[in-house]
C-alpha cells in the first residue's frame, strides 16, 4: 500500500487502483481471494499505509491448443518432451493453463518441474525440463557454456543460386517491448550454419545449428538470407494471427538435442519424432486441425 491516502477501506483503495470493475474487486474480497500475513480480508478491512497483501490476478480466456506434448524421456532429474507449435513453453502474457510447463507439471504430478531452457511458442520441438529446482542451474549452465549441441529443422523457399551449407555471422539485438529481433552493425553475437536437407520445387528442407543462442536467431538468419520460414509470422514482416488460428504453422523444429550427463559424463542424445507439415502434408498445412 502507498505511504498515506484518502481511503477509508482496502477495497475503496483497490477500486481506485486496480483496472477492474469495482463489482470485480467486491468478488474477489467475498470469494476470499485478498490476503495478508493473517489470511483472507474483508469489504470493511481497514487502509492501512505501507501495509502488503496478496490477490491471485483472473487467469485470462485462453483458447486450448489442441496438440499434445509427447514425453521423450523421463528419469529422477529431467524430463525431454517434444512440444508442439503454437503451445508456449512457460506461462507469459495471455498463455498460463495452455503452456507446456503448467500442461506437465499436472500431468507428470511434478509442481516444482522448471524449464532449463526454452522454445518459442510457435517453433516445436525438443524441450528440456529439470524436476528439482536444485539442479536448474546445472543444467542452464549447460546451454550458457555451449555444452549443449542443438539442431533445427526448417522449410523455406529454394533459392538454386544462393550456396550451400554456409555459416551466417551477425549482431542481433532485440530490445523490451518489441516483437522482433533485428540485425543491426557491430562485433557479431550469433552465429548458424544453413545446410541444404533436399529440395522440392519452388521450396526447401534445411538443417540448422545455432552456435549462439540469440532470440529469433533462425528466423532472422533465414530471412537475411532471402528464406523466410513457412508461416512465420514476424519475419520479414509482421501479421497479425490470431491465438485460436492453428493453420499454416511456422515451419520450425527443434529435432536435436544432446549434451553430457552432469552425472556421469554420458554423452545424452534426443530426436524429435514430429515432422514439418508443410514438406510432409502441404494441404493438410493450410488447412490446420
Amino acid at each position: 500500500m502507498p505511504d498515506a491516502g484518502p481511503w477509508a477501506t482496502l477495497r475503496d483503495h483497490l477500486v481506485d487502483r486496480l483496472p477492474v470493475p469495482p463489482a470485480r474487486v467486491d468478488a474477489m474480497l467475498a470469494e476470499g481471494r485478498i490476503v495478508d500475513h493473517d489470511g483472507p480480508l474483508g469489504p470493511d478491512t481497514p487502509f492501512v499505509p505501507r501495509s502488503v497483501i496478496w490477490f491471485h490476478r483472473d487467469l485470462p480466456d485462453e483458447a486450448p491448443v489442441p496438440f499434445e506434448i509427447d514425453v521423450v524421456h523421463r528419469d529422477d532429474e529431467i524430463v525431454v518432451v517434444d512440444k508442439p507449435h503454437f503451445l508456449a513453453t512457460i506461462p507469459r502474457g495471455r498463455h498460463v493453463r495452455e503452456t507446456a510447463l503448467v500442461r506437465l507439471r499436472h500431468r507428470l504430478g511434478l509442481p516444482a518441474l522448471s524449464p532449463a531452457h526454452r522454445l518459442d511458442r510457435v517453433t516445436a520441438g525438443l524441450v528440456l525440463f529439470v524436476v528439482e529446482p536444485a539442479r536448474r542451474g546445472t543444467y542452464q549452465n549447460l546451454f550458457r557454456d555451449r555444452r549443449v549441441t542443438k539442431a533445427y529443422e526448417a522449410v523455406a523457399p529454394y533459392d538454386p543460386a544462393l550456396a550451400l551449407p554456409r555459416t551466417v555471422r551477425s549482431r542481433i539485438v532485440k530490445e523490451r517491448g518489441v516483437v522482433t529481433a533485428q540485425e543491426v552493425p557491430g562485433e557479431p553475437n550469433a552465429e548458424t550454419r544453413v545446410e541444404l536437407l533436399e529440395a522440392r520445387s519452388d521450396r526447401a528442407r534445411y538443417r540448422l545449428e545455432p552456435r549462439t543462442g540469440r532470440t529469433h536467431q533462425l528466423r532472422v538468419h533465414m530471412a537475411s538470407l532471402g528464406l523466410p520460414l513457412l508461416g512465420d509470422p514476424f519475419y520479414p514482416a509482421v501479421r497479425d494471427v490470431p491465438l485460436d488460428d492453428f493453420r499454416a504453422p511456422l515451419q520450425l523444429l527443434a529435432r536435436e538435442l544432446a549434451f553430457p550427463d552432469p552425472r556421469t559424463g554420458e554423452e545424452l542424445r534426443f530426436t524429435s519424432r514430429r515432422s514439418l507439415q508443410a514438406w510432409d502434408d502441404p494441404d493438410g498445412w493450410t488447412a490446420g486441425p
